[in-house]
C-alpha cells in the first residue's frame, strides 16, 4: 500500500502559478503510476493528469495541456506546476496512485492524498 500526502496549495491570482507536492511512501514498484485530480465543489473529480513513475512518461487532460506540468524526482516525491491559472482551475486538488498504465480513471487509482485546496481569484 502507498501512503500519498500533498501540499503546496493556497490563493493565487489569474495568471499565476503555484507548484504542488505530493510524497509518497510505502512499496513502490516500477509499473507505479501517481495521477494528480481535482474536485470543484458540486462536481464530479476530474483527472488532471499523470506521471508514469519508471520512465517519468507524462499524460493530461486537454484542460491543462500546455498549463501544468507534472515531473518527479528520484526520492518519491511528485510535482504538479500549475502555470496561467485560471479561475475555473480553482478545486481541491489530490494525487493518487495506480498500477493500472495510462489510466486517467478514478476507480483505478487505489491510495489517495488528503487533498490540497487551490484557489484561483480573477
Amino acid at each position: 500500500q502507498v501512503q500519498l500526502s500533498e501540499s503546496g496549495g493556497g490563493l493565487v491570482q489569474a495568471g499565476g502559478s503555484l507548484r504542488l507536492s505530493c510524497a509518497a511512501s510505502g512499496r513502490i514498484f516500477s509499473s507505479y503510476t501517481m495521477g494528480w485530480f481535482r474536485q470543484a465543489p458540486g462536481k464530479e473529480r476530474e483527472f488532471v493528469g499523470a506521471i508514469t513513475w519508471s520512465s517519468a512518461r507524462t499524460y493530461y487532460a486537454d484542460s491543462v495541456q500546455g498549463r501544468f506540468t507534472i515531473s518527479r524526482d528520484n526520492a518519491n516525491t511528485g510535482y504538479l506546476q500549475m502555470n496561467s491559472l485560471k479561475p475555473e482551475d480553482t478545486a481541491v486538488y489530490y494525487c493518487a496512485s495506480t498500477y493500472v498504465s495510462g489510466s486517467s480513471s478514478p476507480r483505478d487509482f487505489g491510495s489517495w492524498g488528503q487533498g490540497t485546496q487551490v484557489t484561483v481569484s480573477s
